[in-house]
């Protein structure tokens, strides 16, 4: 593949340094080279004055005929132990400097910024104001030349009227595979029933086929994944395949919601490095004593609320949009900045390089906001249109959407105020699952218990309308079927499809026609072999 160049050409103040400054801020891959520090290491034994480097440098132009940043360049790109990536040139003075560039196998973009005699005198003016000196400056009247690099160039951007970010998206669309909203490389994986389906599972056993793996939601939602030879390790805030893919960038979107000690505490268990955590500044943090405090006082006994504190601070972001207030974002904490990096400029860098993402959504189809039994929902859109929202992605960007339901839905057990979970569909008790699938009662009362808060699951039969109703609202192009041990133990035993037992094979038949999707996926026993992939992608 050719190593890829942005040249940079235009007088003083054009805007040069502030796009080679964001380009290499907000692309990982880019390489900044400056060619004035190019040509001081080349002339390392000329006077360093700036009268003896500029005539010098003019030599140099003239023996190699602009040859001299090309031959820089290619030593870095031969010393280079990996992909080079994307070089930025800040900035070239002549034609034959990017010729020779070009000719030398080099893929590049010239982009040439230019701006009005008026608009460079009053940068100029700024720019020595905040030096401390002021001058009229001379630098507004460089050699016609560096106007001429105009003509060849492959974008012409005339900085009066546009910003640096629009600078910026001008020049970058140019490097990417266009348009990159039309590549479907992002799989979402969501829950069709009311939260803890094993969504945990299915995303630890998927992890290892994507390069990104990204979460919403917040910490209210458990998922749990096996870990051979140690404790199941339950994860709250970071993507459930991180133990399962360890090369993989991990994301937390805008719209989710962050318990700081949880995070923090999730990322040195798991020994995250910080270059494979992005966070969205955008994200809201959730204060304990305001947020935790009010959902405890007012939501845990009415409508059996996690009270994690997700939904106040929502609300909270919502409601106090001012500069005064005590809206905490992700941006804002100290400990989080080295994690800090708008996700969306990441997942159109992703798009574009062919990196396949892997969307992990939270909770169930059936608690969502809108869409769930109200006022029994929590404080989120839970379908893979919601979650792709919170992430940053479009419906465009999608490949597949998996939709996990279990074998017999659960919600959070009974209180001592009664079912404040919210109503179920022909509710039954664990001891007729344990008498049915031949599974222990006390193994399934372990089992049964919230990941988050530890309280008993209340469990009832499939839900047949539930499932269409999931199945219209998120148009899945798979299901994974989770708990197939609950129709018998001896499926545990089944790591191919057609051991499953015979009620299985007829219940996923009937899936099938309902749903008109494969159910690609099937989880037998929480263990490390227990899926059987039926997948054709």
């Amino acid at each position: 593949m050719k190593a890829k160049a942005i040249v940079l050409s235009g007088r003083a103040y054009s805007g040069k340094s502030t796009l080679a400054k964001l380009l290499a801020e907000r692309r990982r891959d880019c390489l900044l080279v400056r060619s004035k520090a190019v040509i001081e290491v080349s002339l390392s034994s000329v006077p360093r004055d700036a009268a003896g480097l500029a005539k010098a440098a003019r030599r140099l132009e003239a023996d190699t005929k602009g040859g001299w940043l090309t031959t820089s360049l290619n030593e870095k790109l031969l010393s280079s132990a990996g992909d080079l990536g994307l070089v930025v040139i800040d900035a070239v003075e002549s034609a034959e400097q990017v010729l020779y560039l070009r000719r030398s196998g080099w893929s590049v973009t010239h982009v040439h910024l230019q701006a009005s005699e008026s608009e460079l005198e009053k940068r100029s003016l700024k720019n020595q104001a905040g030096r401390g000196r002021l001058q009229t400056s001379k630098a507004v009247t460089r050699p016609k030349a560096i106007d001429a690099l105009a003509d060849i160039a492959d974008v012409v951007v005339d900085t009066d009227r546009c910003s640096a970010d629009d600078v910026f998206a001008r020049v970058i669309a140019r490097m990417e595979v266009r348009p990159v909203t039309a590549v479907p490389l992002v799989d979402v994986m969501i829950g069709g029933q009311y939260g803890s389906e094993g969504k945990g599972n299915i995303a630890h056993y998927l992890a290892p086929e994507y390069d990104v793996l990204v979460r919403v939601g917040g910490p209210n939602a458990g998922h749990k994944v096996f870990r051979s030879g140690e404790h199941p390790y339950t994860f709250h805030q970071l993507p459930s395949g991180a133990l399962a893919n360890r090369d993989a960038t991990l994301v937390i979107g805008a719209g989710a919601v962050i318990s700081l000690e949880r995070l923090l505490k999730e990322i040195a268990e798991l020994s995250i490095n910080h270059d494979k955590l992005i966070i969205d500044p955008q994200a809201m943090i959730i204060n304990n004593e305001v947020d935790i405090a009010w959902e405890v006082a007012h939501l845990k006994n009415a409508i059996g609320s996690t009270a994690q504190g997700v939904g106040s601070a929502t609300a909270r972001k919502i409601l106090y949009r001012r500069s005064d207030s005590n809206v905490v974002l992700a941006k804002d904490v100290p400990a989080l900045k080295h994690y800090i990096r708008d996700s969306v400029e990441y997942f159109a860098e992703c798009l574009s390089v062919g990196r396949r993402i892997m969307l992990e959504g939270t909770q169930g189809t059936s608690l969502s906001l809108h869409h769930g039994s109200y006022p029994h929902v929590t404080s989120r859109v839970t379908t893979a249109a919601g979650s792709l929202a919170e992430a940053g992605l479009s419906a465009r960007h999608v490949r597949r959407v998996i939709m996990v339901c279990r074998t017999y839905p659960i919600r959070v057990g009974d209180t001592d105020t009664g079912n404040t979970s919210g109503p179920m569909s022909q509710q039954i008790t664990i001891e007729q699952i344990s008498e049915r699938s031949g599974i222990p009662l006390e193994e399934l009362k372990i089992t049964e218990t919230t990941s988050t808060t530890h309280r008993p699951r209340r469990i009832a039969e499939f839900d047949w309308a539930q499932f269409r109703r999931s199945l219209i609202l998120n148009a899945p192009t798979d299901i994974a079927l989770t708990f197939a041990d609950y129709f018998g133990v001896d499926n545990r035993k089944a790591y191919r499809y057609e051991q499953l037992t015979t009620d299985t094979l007829r219940f996923i038949e009937e899936a099938e026609k309902v749903g008109g999707v494969p159910v690609s996926m099937i989880s037998t026993a929480f263990n490390d072999r227990n899926i059987i992939d039926r997948r054709m992608w």
